[in-house]
């Protein structure tokens, strides 16, 4: 057998010389895996949030809750005067508030996910506060960066910039062009903001001045005040998923929706408009579309942004339909994660009150829209409450009344849709597998005093709801 161990061992070095040889040249190609950036908390994807105001010399709250349960698990003490708030869009997704009556912006971490049901009420953690110059009057929060948080200023027609580690505010950028060493000047009044979600730019919208200013994320520069007829009085924007393009809506004029091309800052040509008084706009993602309501004319119009020129799809008049009980004053839109379905809240003062309710009161309602075929599938009425002098709708930015009387979002799971009452002091959460009103969560106890015939103070009034990320 010796004799054959040497031709064996003279193929493997055979072999082992080919694999060499033709090995040679080659480079090493290191294999590279790449690291996704940090996603955020699926915690939050079941919470809803809920600024309340407390009267304009108590501190509001900022509620938190949890979708799966239907309960309050925690509540942060805000500023004075909370008016808006946005939720950082990953990580561990800090919720940011604009108190418009002391220039500051709180900000807190949201509670873990609750383990049991019912889930104990428990306060949020820290509060944090970043403070701004006096006279800021802040009223909207945004950001699509993980970094830095914006807010417009309508006192000063500036826009802040706040580090979200440090909470410190680091720029403060006037939305008017002026010369180095001048004084920004007031009556711009920023009123909304949007973001592009690559973070390349900043808007602001001006409803003093009719402009919109367009500012550099990274230096915090201006790139360009836009101006056109077709801006007038602008109360809201939005930007498209893929950042290429951004809306915004005027309340004015023939309340005109504006398309600007998000890399040149210029407006392309656009025929939609919804006619004067439209107040606010939702872009639905998942079907590239807006949803934009009309509290003048009770009307929500549909619009496709797919594509240029935008297309519109449908007007719905709110008072028509199935059970059309929808009151003047549609001030609110959500729409389903699902793309299935869009909700519109709406409110009216009255002197048919029911039995029990003193005058004037609140009638609200929710009415159901098909995403699918755009038409009215069902009103769901809400219980009639007395009116609250301070939930008065009032056009932004004044702040002495509430922007959103009532207001509505969706759980990250299409299952619910929230809608904050001001006037009611309460958030009905509406199952929507069966369109059905399941509770009606109380807000937090005001510092009010009680009402005639009763020791418990009133409950404080929400003016914002907004989903988690």
């Amino acid at each position: 057998m010796r004799f054959l161990r040497k031709p064996l061992l003279a193929v493997v070095l055979v072999l082992f010389s080919i694999l060499l040889w033709a090995s040679c040249g080659d480079t090493f190609r290191p294999v590279v895996i790449p690291t996704p950036p940090a996603p955020p908390d699926s915690s939050n994807f079941r919470a809803v949030f809920v600024v309340n105001s407390n009267g304009p010399a108590n501190p509001g709250t900022g509620m938190q809750i949890d979708v799966s349960g239907d309960t309050n698990v925690g509540t942060a003490k805000l500023g004075l005067g909370p008016v808006h708030a946005a939720v950082q869009p990953s990580g561990t997704a800090h919720v940011f508030v604009a108190n418009s009556l002391d220039d500051t912006v709180a900000s807190f971490a949201p509670a873990p996910p609750c383990p049991a049901t019912p889930c104990p009420v428990s306060a949020l953690g820290t509060v944090s506060f970043s403070s701004l110059p006096a006279g800021s009057t802040p009223v909207f929060v945004h950001t699509t960066e993980n970094n830095t948080v914006y807010v417009a200023n309508a006192g000063t027609s500036t826009v802040a910039a706040i580090n979200i580690s440090s909470n410190v505010v680091t720029n403060i950028i006037c939305t008017v062009p002026i010369a180095p060493g001048e004084s920004c000047p007031v009556g711009a009044n920023p009123v909304a903001l949007t973001e592009t979600p690559d973070a390349r730019k900043l808007y602001a919208v001006n409803q003093g001045n009719s402009s919109v200013t367009s500012i550099n994320p990274l230096d915090k520069s201006i790139n360009m005040t836009i101006t056109d007829p077709t801006i007038n009085a602008p109360v809201w924007a939005v930007a498209r998923a893929d950042s290429a393009r951004v809306y915004v809506l005027s309340s004015q004029g023939n309340g005109n929706l504006a398309v600007i091309d998000s890399l040149t800052d210029t407006l392309l040509p656009n025929s939609i408009s919804m006619g004067a008084g439209a107040n606010f706009m939702l872009y639905d993602k998942s079907l590239n579309r807006l949803y934009i309501t009309n509290p003048a004319a009770n009307t929500l119009t549909i619009v496709d942004v797919a594509a240029d020129p935008p297309k519109l799809i449908a007007t719905l008049n709110l008072t028509t339909g199935l059970n059309p009980l929808c009151p003047v004053g549609c001030l609110s839109v959500t729409a389903l994660p699902d793309g299935s379905r869009a909700y519109v809240a709406s409110a009216q003062e009255t002197s048919t009150c029911p039995t029990g309710v003193s005058l004037p009161c609140l009638i609200s309602d929710v009415t159901v829209i098909n995403a699918s075929s755009n038409t009215i599938t069902k009103t769901i009425s809400l219980p009639t409450v007395p009116v609250v002098a301070s939930c008065a709708s009032t056009a932004a930015p004044a702040i002495a009344g509430t922007r959103f009387r009532i207001s509505t979002a969706s759980a990250g799971d299409s299952s619910r849709v929230y809608v904050g009452n001001c006037d009611a002091g309460n958030i009905s959460i509406i199952r929507t597998l069966d369109e059905t009103p399941v509770l009606s969560l109380p807000a937090p106890v005001s510092a009010g005093q009680p009402p005639p015939g009763s020791t418990q103070p009133p409950p404080q009034n929400p003016v914002f709801v907004l989903a988690g990320p």
